[in-house]
């Protein structure tokens, strides 16, 4: 019997993802660069670990909604921790929203179709905003992406009977 339950297999992923985004931002590094596609293959492989593992142990229940519904008990404690970990980052990181406003009065200046008051109240309602958006992006992200993961792997692996 595996001691690893999909839970657990989350909680390591989300452990090693969190450890790979401090390592991203203390080097300061842009999390948008390739680098930061490197927590996306360690949320596929814990996924993929779920299902590889579920299926040697139980290959008489290898069927697309026993698998997805492995690979969902993995990647929803993912999601979980990760929203998490990015809320609680943005708590820490107040100057993040300063420095987006910023960008942004630019962006809109440059645009050169808004007065000066309406610029001010997008940036101060942007501001405001900035982190509960940047939460729901993360939530609806890594949802839909464990999501399409979960479905792809599980149905490779019925493939390979």
């Amino acid at each position: 019997m595996n001691k690893f339950t999909p839970l657990v297999k989350g909680v390591i992923t989300a452990v090693i993802m969190i450890a790979i985004s401090l390592a991203i931002y203390y080097s300061k590094a842009s999390g948008t660069s390739a680098v930061g596609y490197i927590i996306y293959v360690v949320y596929a492989a814990g996924i993929i670990w779920t299902l590889v593992d579920f299926s040697k142990q139980h290959p008489d229940k290898r069927q697309f909604s026993t698998l997805f519904s492995q690979g969902f008990r993995c990647f929803i404690i993912i999601a979980l921790l990760m929203v998490a970990f990015t809320g609680i980052m943005f708590q820490l990181h107040p100057e993040w929203a300063d420095e987006a406003a910023v960008l942004y009065r630019e962006d809109l200046v440059k645009q050169g179709n808004k007065t000066p008051v309406e610029i001010d109240q997008m940036v101060a309602t942007g501001k405001k905003q900035f982190a509960l958006s940047n939460i729901a992006s993360a939530i609806f992200g890594y949802l839909i992406t464990g999501a399409l993961m979960t479905a792809v792997a599980s149905g490779f692996l019925l493939r390979r009977k």
